[in-house]
């Protein structure tokens, strides 16, 4: 199903058919699909609504080339609400789409039911977002990559020679620039949502102002998003859990699924 806007276009599957709401975010080079492992989970306590983020599955913004606003994307959610009449709902984000479910906490912190994150982008600045805000010049530069990304490759090849990055991130990074449509992907995705950055202390701060329970969920192998790099964050939080589990980045969302399954299977 496509929720249409301003010429943008976002495309959410549904997922479950629970009493409760859940708008669902997945990450960097995924789709809606992925959060099919839920429905076992969660899908008889929650209608799950799992959206494509800009630039991927069925989703687009009408204009590739201008950054998504937060004002924007709460625009288009609420306009999404009022459709569906929904006046409260939980929110779940998996890595880069933990900066989609931070943009609501941050700009309808007052709806919010619950927040499941999942290995989180948004809450630490990464050295990607970093080079995707840099001055002009080195923004041409790294779009020239999608047409031309020889120098890139052998930049890999120098950091892997030389263990100057984990093998799993080299692994990553390979996988998602090995075409000139995911490289553009690439690039369309670090400018485009350059402008959602938070203030993690305000952040915090609506979090326990608002009573809204965290639940983060991290995997130990992770060299994407590491525990350390949300340690602070957690301890911050008046409510909140942290879930590590024995894996990667990749597989969370499946392996989130089925911690989830078990805990629910107890509880029956």
């Amino acid at each position: 199903m496509y929720l249409i806007r301003d010429k943008s276009k976002l495309h959410y599957r549904v997922i479950g058919n629970g009493s409760k709401v859940l708008l669902a975010f997945h990450g960097y080079g995924q789709s809606s699909l992925y959060y099919h492992p839920m429905e076992q989970a969660l899908g008889s306590d929650y209608t799950i609504y799992a959206f494509d983020l800009f630039f991927h599955g069925g989703s687009r913004l009408h204009k590739d080339n201008m950054p998504l606003t937060k004002e924007f994307l709460k625009e288009m959610i609420g306009h999404f609400l009022e459709k569906y009449k929904i006046d409260r709902f939980s929110v779940m984000g998996f890595s880069m789409g933990g900066k989609f479910a931070l943009t609501l906490i941050e700009q309808m912190p007052h709806r919010v039911e619950e927040l499941y994150l999942i290995a989180p982008d948004g809450i630490k600045t990464s050295f990607w977002y970093n080079i995707a805000t840099y001055p002009g010049w080195m923004q041409q530069l790294f779009k020239r990559t999608v047409v031309k990304p020889q120098p890139f490759f052998k930049f890999l090849q120098v950091l892997h020679k030389y263990n100057l990055a984990h093998k799993s991130l080299i692994r990553f990074a390979n996988y998602q620039m090995d075409s000139t449509a995911k490289r553009l992907r690439v690039y369309r995705s670090w400018i485009g949502f350059r402008d959602l950055n938070f203030d993690i202390r305000q952040i915090v701060r609506l979090l326990n102002h608002y009573k809204i329970p965290v639940t983060m969920f991290l995997g130990e192998y992770d060299e994407i998003i590491s525990p350390k790099r949300v340690s602070v964050f957690m301890d911050a939080l008046d409510k909140g859990e942290l879930i590590v589990l024995k894996t990667g980045h990749s597989n969370l969302i499946q392996d989130v699924a089925e911690l989830l399954h078990k805990r629910k299977s107890l509880n029956l």
